[in-house]
């Protein structure tokens, strides 16, 4: 009985050891930075990914240039191809919406895209090194 006991504890301590090796690595892997925007009007800067509690929010770097087309909006695509048209970049005023939440029912992000909602064409898109899955 006393042999059990020592190896529950060792093999609740190992579990306890792997369960906040995996939290503190999976805290570390949401914050990412993704390569260039490249297209046909956003060529340069680039999006970060942070990820705090149940918010996913995705950044501009401040070297992204704001395209000049009439009706540029945040669009991310997912692991699977699904695109999912966000908010304006540009709003009232010439201000520029540089960070967006993303909204709970985008399941990840593969990529993210400038679209113009005008003339209904990506204007620039980016990609992370690995996909990211958003924050639940």
């Amino acid at each position: 009985m006393r042999m059990w006991r020592g190896r529950r504890a060792g093999v609740v301590a190992l579990m306890v050891v792997a369960l906040t090796a995996m939290a503190v690595g999976s805290v570390g892997a949401a914050d990412q930075t993704s390569g260039p925007f490249a297209g046909k009007a956003v060529n340069g800067g680039t999006v970060t990914v942070t990820q705090q509690g149940s918010t996913t929010t995705l950044t501009l770097s401040p070297d992204f240039q704001v395209p000049g087309s009439p009706d540029p909006h945040w669009q991310v695509v997912d692991t699977r191809g699904t695109v999912y048209l966000l908010d304006r970049l540009k709003l009232k005023d010439d201000r520029i919406k540089t960070s967006i939440t993303v909204p709970g029912y985008v399941p990840s992000i593969a990529k993210v895209q400038i679209w113009c909602a005008w003339a209904e064409v990506v204007l620039g898109e980016t990609a992370f090194a690995s996909p990211v899955m958003a924050a639940k």
